[in-house]
């Protein structure tokens, strides 16, 4: 990321990835598995939650990013390829698709909608590895403030698109068949494989490691 030079290709880029980071494809198949049989009110009570969960965690991410890079004594190359890693286990599970392991018939404790709207559906789902490497660096990275002011805004703008979906998400459900999820889930699981493989080859690049292997 380079926000020397602020214009239409590097907004476009940022939102692209922020819109694959925090927006809401990825967790739009989760939250309705998550939520199956309940009424409207309580998905958009959880889908609420959810949303503002993830924004605050992506305002705290971008807003501390640095400093923790710096205390841990870690690169934004070593960030990416974890950033990698963990994407690329949670899109082969998405692609994939294997069957969760069944409820005990007499399991009859409660359902926490609260700590489900955040884990696992505000992290690791709306806001996904992407969006956590992409804030964590921007953090280090963006030093002026319209660079400040440029994320401050993305931010705020796939928060608001995430809120308008899952507070219509009971009009949205309506209006998607299985089939056409479960086929565009796998369709967008091997695409954020390769989001993943991209992200490591970037960290790995930016190690020094690719040129120092291919000088072998």
């Amino acid at each position: 990321m380079d926000f020397e030079t602020i214009d239409v290709t590097l907004v476009t880029s940022l939102l692209l990835l922020l819109l694959i980071g925090m927006g809401p494809k990825i967790a739009l198949v989760p939250f309705l598995e998550k939520t199956k049989g309940m009424d409207a009110k309580k998905q958009r009570e959880i889908g609420t939650r959810m949303v503002k969960i993830a924004v605050l965690t992506a305002f705290i991410l971008f807003a501390t990013g640095s400093f923790l890079m710096t205390l841990l004594h870690i690169s934004g190359g070593a960030v990416s390829i974890a950033g990698g890693i963990v994407l690329a286990i949670l899109a082969l599970k998405m692609t994939l698709r294997p069957d969760e392991p069944p409820v005990e018939a007499n399991d009859e404790s409660p359902i926490d909608h609260h700590q489900m709207a955040i884990y696992p559906l505000a992290i690791p789902y709306l806001l996904n590895p992407v969006g956590i490497t992409v804030l964590i660096i921007a953090s280090a990275e963006a030093q002026s403030f319209k660079a400040t002011l440029l994320m401050v805004a993305l931010i705020l703008l796939v928060g608001a698109l995430d809120w308008v979906v899952f507070r219509n998400i009971d009009k949205l459900a309506k209006r998607l068949k299985p089939t056409v999820l479960i086929v565009s889930e796998i369709v967008f699981g091997i695409l954020l494989t390769a989001v993943a493989v991209q992200l490591f080859v970037y960290g790995l690049g930016s190690l020094g490691i690719i040129e120092a292997a291919g000088g072998h």
